[in-house]
C-alpha cells in the first residue's frame, strides 16, 4: 500500500513562498498561547495576596498592579493571536488559490474521456469542496492546532513549577485521555472519514436527482421510492453513522469523562496532602491549579477537534491527488497535420481501466473524406467508445487511428481539435450568453457569423422568442432552454467551428418531436462535404448513411447500406424490424 504523504509538507508544496506566512503563523500563535496564560498567573496572584493580608485588606496595595498586568497580558495574547490569523488566512488564500490553478491545469490536459466518464459535476465537487477544506484548515485549525499543542505544554510547566506532587497527579487523567484521544485518531478513523465523505458525496448527488426528477414523481403519480438510488444513499448513510457511533461511544465517553476528571486529582490532592493540617503554601498552590486546569480541559478538547480537522484535510488532498494521478495524454514530439478528412482504424483494442474486458475489439474501418458512416448497434457494443477513440478522448490499447494519413498521437491537440466536431448526447451550455456560447466554437467570429450559425443549426426561432436575442444569458442568472433547443445551440457552436470531420453521439436523443425534425434539418446542413461519424439508437436517422456498421460485444458484426443489411437478414434487419414495431406502436381501445 502507498504511504499517505502527510499534510503540512503537501500544503508546503502549494504554498510556494507564503509557507513563511504558515510557519509565522504557527510561530505567534505559539506565543499568544504561553501569553494568555499569563493572566491566570495574575489572577492568582490577587487571591493568593487577599488571603495573606485578611482581615487586614488594606494592606493588599498590589491588587492593582496585578489587575493591570492581567489586562495588558490578554489584550498583547489577542493582538498576537489576530496577527497570527492575518498570517495564516494570507497563506490559506494563496494556497486555495494555487491548488485550484494547479487542478485546473492538470484537469485541462487530460483525456476527455476521462472527464465525461468521472462527470463534471464530481470533479467540479472535488476541486471546490477539497480546496476550501485546506483554505479552512490553514486559515484557522492550524493557529489553533499550534494554541492546542503550546498550551498544554506550558501549563504542565506551571503544574510542575508550583508543586511537583499535585501536577504530577494532575496529569494522570490528562495522560488516559491521550490515550483516548488515539483511539478515536488512529488509522481506522482516517478510513471512517473517507467512508463518511463517500457516504456524504453519494447522499447528495442522489439528492440532486431526485430533486430534479420531482416534476416526474409528481405528474406519473410516483412514490419517493421509485428513486430507488437515493433512498438506498440514504441508508448508507444512516448504517455508517450508527456504525461509527456505536463504535466511538465509549472512547469518546472516556475521553471527555477524563477531560473533566482532572478536578477529581485535586479532591484527591486535597485529601492526601492535607492529613497533617492545611499550610498556606499549599492553600495557595492548590488555588493555582483549580484556576489553571479547566484551560488544560478544554485545551484537550481543542486537540481533539484539530485532530479531526486535519483527517478531513488529509481525505481531501487524497481526492484531489487521485486527479492529479491521472496522466495527461502525450503530446506528439514532432506534430504532423492531416492532409484530408479520411479516418482509417486499424485493429484497434482498448479496454476501461475498471474493465475486464476489451470495449473495442480488434477493430479495423477505414472511412473515406467526405463519406457518412453511421454506428449502430446494442448498448455497450462500444459505438461511443469507438467514435470517441477517433477524437482522441482516450489512447488506443493497441493498433492506430489514422486521420489524414497521420496517427492522432502525431497530431497536436488543438491541431486535432481543429480537425474534429464532436456533438454529444447531453450537450453542455455554459452560463452566458447565447452570443458566446456559440462564440465558443470560434472565439475570433464576427456577431454576423455567429447569427449565420444559428440559422444554418435551425435556432432563429430560440432567438426570436427572447426580447435580448443572441446577447440571452443562459442559466440561473438568465433563462433556460430545453434539451432538444440546447442541442441545436451546440449544432451552431459545431457550424461556427466547421471542422472537416463531424462525430454526432446520440445526438437527438433528447429532442421532442419538433426539435427533432429541426436538430435532423441542423445536421443535414451541418453534413455537407464532412467526413461524419454518427451513433444513433433511432434507426430512421441513418438509413440515408454511406455504410452503417453494426457494432456489438466490441467489434463490428456486419456492414453495408441500409438495403444491404436488410436483405442479409441479419442483427441489423432484427433491430430494424423491432424499431419499427415501437414507432408504429399505439394504445389499444381496450388498454
Amino acid at each position: 500500500m502507498e504511504k499517505k504523504k502527510s499534510v503540512i509538507p503537501q500544503l508546503f508544496n502549494y504554498a510556494g513562498k507564503h509557507k513563511y506566512l504558515m510557519v509565522a503563523s504557527w510561530i505567534l500563535a505559539g506565543i499568544s498561547a504561553l501569553l494568555a496564560l499569563a493572566p491566570f498567573y495574575y489572577i492568582w496572584c490577587i487571591i493568593k495576596e487577599i488571603i495573606e493580608v485578611r482581615p487586614n485588606y488594606e494592606e493588599a496595595v498590589n491588587i492593582t498592579s496585578y489587575g493591570w498586568h492581567a489586562v495588558a497580558m490578554a489584550l498583547l495574547a489577542m493582538f498576537i493571536y489576530l496577527a497570527a490569523l492575518m498570517c495564516s488566512h494570507l497563506a490559506a488564500f494563496r494556497v486555495q488559490v494555487n491548488m485550484r490553478i494547479h487542478m485546473m491545469e492538470h484537469i485541462m490536459k487530460l483525456p476527455m474521456g476521462y472527464i465525461e466518464s468521472e462527470g463534471s459535476g464530481k470533479i467540479r465537487k472535488v476541486v471546490a469542496d477539497s480546496t476550501a477544506a485546506t483554505e479552512t484548515f490553514i486559515a484557522h485549525s492550524l493557529p489553533d492546532k499550534a494554541v492546542s499543542y503550546v498550551t498544554p505544554l506550558g501549563i504542565i510547566g506551571l503544574l510542575l513549577y508550583f508543586d511537583w506532587r499535585i501536577g504530577l497527579i494532575s496529569m494522570v487523567p490528562a495522560f488516559f485521555a491521550f490515550l483516548c484521544m488515539g483511539k478515536m485518531m488512529g488509522k481506522e478513523m482516517q478510513t471512517a472519514m473517507t467512508e463518511y465523505q463517500n457516504a456524504l458525496a453519494d447522499m447528495s448527488s442522489e439528492a440532486v436527482e431526485y430533486v430534479r426528477g420531482v416534476p416526474v414523481v409528481k405528474t406519473f403519480g410516483q412514490s419517493v421510492f421509485s428513486f430507488k438510488r437515493f433512498k438506498e444513499a440514504i441508508d448508507r448513510y444512516e448504517k455508517w453513522v450508527i456504525n461509527y457511533t456505536i463504535n466511538m461511544q465509549f472512547p469518546m465517553v472516556g475521553f471527555v469523562t477524563l477531560c473533566n476528571a482532572i478536578f477529581a486529582a485535586l479532591v484527591v490532592c486535597g485529601f492526601v496532602f492535607t492529613k497533617s493540617g492545611v499550610e498556606n503554601e499549599f492553600l495557595f498552590n492548590i488555588l493555582f491549579y483549580i484556576i489553571i486546569t479547566p484551560i488544560l480541559t478544554i485545551t484537550l478538547m481543542k486537540v481533539a477537534y484539530a485532530g479531526e480537522s486535519q483527517m478531513i484535510v488529509m481525505d481531501a488532498l487524497y481526492r484531489m491527488d487521485e486527479i492529479l494521478g491521472v496522466e495527461p495524454l502525450k503530446e506528439a514530439a514532432n506534430p504532423k497535420k492531416p492532409v484530408d478528412a479520411g479516418v482509417v482504424i486499424e485493429n484497434v483494442d482498448f479496454a476501461y481501466d475498471d474493465s475486464k474486458g476489451n470495449a473495442v475489439d480488434s477493430i479495423s474501418l477505414s472511412i473515406n473524406p467526405g463519406e457518412h458512416v453511421a454506428l449502430v448497434g446494442p448498448s455497450g457494443g462500444g459505438k461511443t467508445t469507438l467514435a470517441s477513440l477517433v477524437a482522441r478522448f482516450w489512447d488506443v490499447k493497441s493498433g492506430s487511428i489514422k486521420i489524414g494519413g497521420v496517427d492522432v498521437k502525431d497530431i497536436a491537440s488543438a491541431e486535432l481539435m481543429r480537425n474534429v466536431s464532436y456533438v454529444f448526447q447531453d450537450s453542455k451550455l455554459l452560463k452566458m450568453s447565447i452570443l458566446d456560447n456559440v462564440r465558443l466554437g470560434n472565439p475570433n467570429a464576427t456577431e454576423e457569423q455567429v447569427l449565420q450559425a444559428l440559422k444554418d443549426a435551425q435556432c432563429m426561432d430560440i432567438i426570436e422568442k427572447f426580447p435580448n436575442g443572441i446577447n440571452t444569458v443562459i442559466g440561473t442568472e438568465g433563462v433556460y432552454v430545453s434539451g432538444g433547443e440546447a442541442q441545436r445551440i451546440s449544432i451552431a457552436r459545431a457550424f461556427l467551428k466547421n471542422a472537416p470531420i463531424l462525430i454526432l453521439d446520440e445526438a437527438t436523443a433528447f429532442a421532442d418531436p419538433d426539435n427533432e425534425a429541426k436538430v435532423q434539418q441542423a445536421f443535414a446542413n451541418l453534413s455537407k462535404d464532412k467526413t461524419v461519424i454518427m451513433i444513433a439508437h433511432r434507426l430512421s436517422t441513418v438509413v440515408d448513411a454511406d455504410r452503417i456498421c453494426v457494432l456489438s460485444g466490441g467489434k463490428i458484426i456486419e456492414s453495408g447500406k441500409h438495403e444491404e443489411l436488410i436483405k442479409a437478414n441479419g442483427v441489423y434487419n432484427h433491430m430494424w424490424s423491432e424499431y419499427n414495431k415501437s414507432v408504429n406502436w399505439k394504445v389499444g381501445k381496450g388498454a
